[in-house]
């Protein structure tokens, strides 16, 4: 069964440290946010974390003296239940701030309930509660007063929650009931699938699938963090027997108990539409029928890291590109169209922004703004330029005005390319005007 191989992976983990201690080097500390037993432990306590285990979907932590027993010395905490840092000095600042609603939870009172992906009433929909679903209160946060179907103002709270299976956004209190929970079980039973005998469905159930057009982008490199930052993902939902698909043309959810083997490589979550198909070890073919039960598609990948790694790796390279920039200038020089001075922060001033052509930007725009590497270039562009970048420029009222440009740093200076919106697809930059603008700016330090 799952839990029992929790457990056979936890005792066979501690013999592989030292003979049955558990004394591996922590690799950071963790803030539980979801209580756990066996052993009983509140949420909000920190705990030194050991291993992450991808396979298990689970951190291997070190159990507090204070709720240690004789059999259980470490535990298996499942990765959504925990807030990982490197450091215990920001575990610890974290668990101070959660203390306010460490050990509360609240349980639903309407079938179907939203979580949104802001506390507002209009906000998109990214989880549906069942009755009586428990879900964890992680904060109180300020948001837009809710309405009823009469357009009377609710009483109540917007509150920033967590389903037990990870899922986080805000719900409005009106129909919860909050309540303070210490230790013992809470939440909905694990679905308890054997796998022995199955390793590939153990290796359906036990990762996060990713859209196939997550795993063609990264392995292009050309990264939209839009995309990726939405999580687009089918999840099995073994800890709670809910498999969901979440993906920008709508979100499914699936509530079983079992899953059927339909063929060698291909399974049904039973009582449901969804059907999964293995085509290899990182490929996933699933097919459902939506609420209108129009039949679905889809085929999922896994990501060699997870989707927030990837994130924060590309951010860093981001980062590092514009203070490629930065030292190469910092300020540069056009004769024709003024000085592009940037700051170390990604900031920038843009002296004599008017030199410009008024068909490429307004007069209300400010010469101030913001740098990003948020776009690449492609075909043809990619023989020409070695990146492309986007000036956001502050105006006088209203929101920011973009420009984007292809680029490239020779040793005298800078050479940027306008890029209209309309030779732009996604964040690629692919093709140029028949008569570009290209600005040269020699670096002046």
């Amino acid at each position: 069964m799952f839990s029992r191989r929790v457990n056979t992976f936890i005792f066979t983990l501690c013999l592989f440290f030292v003979l049955g201690s558990c004394s591996k080097k922590t690799i950071g500390y963790g803030v539980l946010l979801w209580s756990i037993d066996n052993p009983d432990i509140p949420s909000g306590v920190v705990l030194p974390v050991q291993v992450r285990s991808n396979i298990e979907q689970a951190w291997v932590t070190v159990v507090p003296e204070e709720y240690q027993t004789e059999e259980n010395q470490v535990a298996m905490v499942p990765l959504p239940h925990l807030e990982f840092f490197i450091s215990k000095g920001s575990a610890e600042r974290f668990a101070a701030n959660f203390n306010n609603y460490a050990l509360y939870y609240a349980e639903t009172l309407q079938d179907g309930l939203p979580i949104r992906d802001k506390p507002e009433n209009n906000a998109r929909r990214t989880y549906r509660l069942k009755e009586r679903e428990i879900i964890k209160i992680l904060d109180i946060v300020e948001g837009i007063e809710a309405i009823s179907s009469t357009g009377d103002p609710l009483e109540g709270n917007w509150y920033k929650v967590m389903t037990q299976s990870g899922s986080i956004g805000y719900c409005f209190s009106y129909r919860l009931n909050i309540f303070e929970h210490t230790t013992g079980y809470l939440g909905n039973e694990p679905v308890q699938i054997d796998t022995s005998e199955d390793s590939d469905l153990e290796i359906v159930l036990t990762r996060t699938w990713y859209p196939e057009s997550y795993g063609t982008m990264i392995n292009s490199g050309k990264l939209n963090l839009d995309l990726l930052s939405e999580n687009y993902s089918f999840k099995p939902g073994i800890m709670d027997g809910r498999a969901r698909i979440h993906l920008e043309s709508g979100d499914d959810e699936f509530v079983y108990k079992t899953i059927t083997k339909t063929g060698n490589l291909s399974w049904n979550f039973t009582g449901t539409s969804l059907n999964v198909f293995l085509h290899s070890e990182s490929i996933l073919e699933v097919l459902w029928e939506d609420e209108g039960n129009a039949q679905k598609r889809e085929t999922f990948v896994t990501l060699p890291l997870s989707v927030e790694n990837i994130v924060r790796q590309e951010k860093e390279r981001r980062q590092n590109l514009v203070q490629v920039l930065y030292a190469r200038g910092p300020t540069f020089v056009s004769a024709n169209y003024g000085a592009l001075i940037l700051r170390a922060n990604g900031d920038f001033v843009w002296d004599e922004l008017n030199l410009l052509p008024e068909s490429i930007i307004s007069k209300s725009t400010l010469g101030t703004g913001t740098l990003d590497m948020d776009y690449n270039v492609g075909g043809e562009m990619a023989e020409r330029y070695s990146g492309a970048l986007a000036l956001r420029f502050n105006v006088i009222s209203g929101a920011r005005t973009s420009l984007v440009f292809a680029y490239t740093l020779d040793n005298q200076g800078l050479r940027m390319e306008y890029v209209p919106s309309d030779y732009v697809t996604g964040r690629t930059v692919n093709r140029r005007v028949s008569s570009p603008l290209v600005i040269y700016f020699s670096a002046r330090n």
